[in-house]
């Protein structure tokens, strides 16, 4: 990157600039504290307390940024004991909103590599009543049939004989419930009396939808060894089967002929649910100690040493005669040298094969290609923030300048994905679990890094045109 050298022809920026701005985010830090006690420090999903939260880390890291710019015009003492508790705070309320980020970032790449969408099925509710359907032996104008009843498999329906005497059939209203089937899957027309039962006798249907899913169940049951292996049979089981589980109140799964590639393959399953139980014991985890965090006595006295600070900037005395350019341009220098030390050339590269040294080795640190990456990324957040306290003096918000904020979301994008590959590879050293679930976090630690790899191409193709921007 071309350097960027001071005008001698700008005005100085005093530190009086600075003041004004630490104070303003001292009142952001004290608003954004206030909003997330009123929405309740205690509800984790609620939207509020989650806003509030990032508007204190934003805060907190403006104040911290600009303290270590700017530290030569500050009391040293004060801004040396301020900046890592700023740190502390800014990290622990980052940990939860980092593992479901993680967590999100992880299942929707496994959905991506099983070439699966991760479409919700719809399911009815336990419990409702199913729709109504049609009357296969009702007549053409809607009038119901007069009864139902159980036909055995394999028998064929005869009338009652002649002159036999016995208890008149029970007859089932249609209002009793969904009408049994029989191994054709549909009801027959004339009421028959079932195998092993005495003449004349019917089976009454059950009220409700118990009786109708255990009538269709015992056909099923009885219905399948009698025919298997010819379509019969499983039309039976497949209607008999589908109408208990209507009767249940739920959806079959794969009932409808299409298959559903909204399911995973067992591998990939296993491996989500293993990433889920958990990321999201450490997500409840860093929730537990950032409400700890928030109600101790160590986060009360920096919220009281910003409560001051919001109204009076602990400045040297030598800071009303100093220019805060000098400070802010080494901030930028700082980050030309650390961009220079990275290898750009093998980002820019579709293959990094040097990223596969050390990729089995059981020490379950970072990579150690990411470090001088992610120092970058901090050292650009220390440059904009730089450029905000210069811009401040205007009064107007700071202009948004698109190359870095391109440039910080490409190294964001490399974080995301660095971390979410060393999630996958720490539970793939979880002990005993199957080959398949294993192969299937391999694969998406591998995906993970060739997207560090496309978030270090994005850095590069950034860089390099706000280099060829500048005059």
């Amino acid at each position: 990157m071309a350097q960027q050298h001071l005008d001698p022809t700008a005005a100085p920026v005093p530190a009086e600039a600075l003041a004004g701005y630490l104070r303003a985010q001292a009142t952001e830090f004290l608003r954004a504290l206030r909003q997330h006690r009123e929405t309740g420090a205690g509800t984790a999903a609620s939207e509020g307390s989650a806003e509030a939260a990032r508007a204190l880390r934003r805060a907190a890291r403006r104040i911290s940024a600009s303290l270590h710019t700017f530290q030569p015009v500050l009391d040293p003492e004060w801004s040396e004991t301020m900046r890592p508790e700023l740190a502390w705070v800014s990290g622990t309320l980052a940990l939860e909103h980092a593992y479901a980020a993680r967590l999100e970032q992880l299942l929707l790449a496994l959905h991506r590599l099983s070439g699966a969408a991760p479409l919700p099925v719809p399911a009815r509710a336990v419990g409702t009543h199913p729709p109504a359907t049609p009357d296969p032996a009702a007549p053409a104008d809607g009038t119901p049939s007069a009864a139902r009843h159980t036909t055995a498999p394999g028998t064929a329906p005869k009338a009652p004989a002649s002159g036999a005497t016995g208890p008149a059939p029970v007859h089932a209203s249609a209002a009793d419930g969904p009408p049994a089937v029989t191994a054709a899957g549909t009801a027959p027309a004339d009421p028959a009396p079932a195998a092993g039962t005495a003449p004349g006798r019917a089976v009454a249907a059950d009220d409700g939808l118990r009786g109708a899913s255990r009538r269709a169940a015992a056909t099923a049951s009885v219905a399948a060894p009698a025919r298997a292996g010819t379509r019969t049979a499983a039309r039976a089981t497949g209607g008999a089967t589908a109408q208990a589980t209507r009767a249940a109140g739920v959806s079959a799964p794969g009932a409808v002929g299409a298959p559903d590639r909204g399911n995973l393959t067992v591998g990939a399953a296993k491996a989500g649910a293993l990433l889920d139980r958990q990321l999201t014991l450490a997500r409840t985890r860093a929730h537990s100690t950032a409400l700890q965090a928030l109600g101790s006595s160590r986060f009360h006295g920096i919220a009281d040493k910003v409560a001051v600070l919001a109204s009076e900037v602990p400045l040297t005395p030598a800071a009303a005669d100093t220019d805060l350019r000098p400070l802010a341009e080494a901030a930028r220098e700082r980050l030309v040298d650390a961009v220079a030390a990275l290898p750009l050339l093998t980002a820019g590269s579709p293959y990094n094969a040097a990223a596969l040294i050390h990729g089995l080795s059981p020490d379950p640190s970072p990579h150690p290609q990411d470090a001088p990456w992610h120092q970058v990324r901090l050292l650009l957040r220390l440059h904009r923030y730089a450029r905000e306290v210069l811009l401040a003096t205007t009064g107007q918000a700071p202009p948004a300048d698109t190359r870095l904020l391109g440039a910080g979301e490409a190294l964001d994008r490399h974080r995301d994905a660095s971390e979410a590959a060393g999630a996958a590879a720490q539970a793939a050293r979880t002990p005993r679990i199957a080959p398949a679930t294993a192969y299937a976090l391999g694969v998406l630690h591998a995906d993970q890094r060739h997207e560090v790899e496309a978030a270090r191409y994005a850095f590069q193709r950034c860089w390099q045109k706000e280099a060829i921007g500048m005059p």
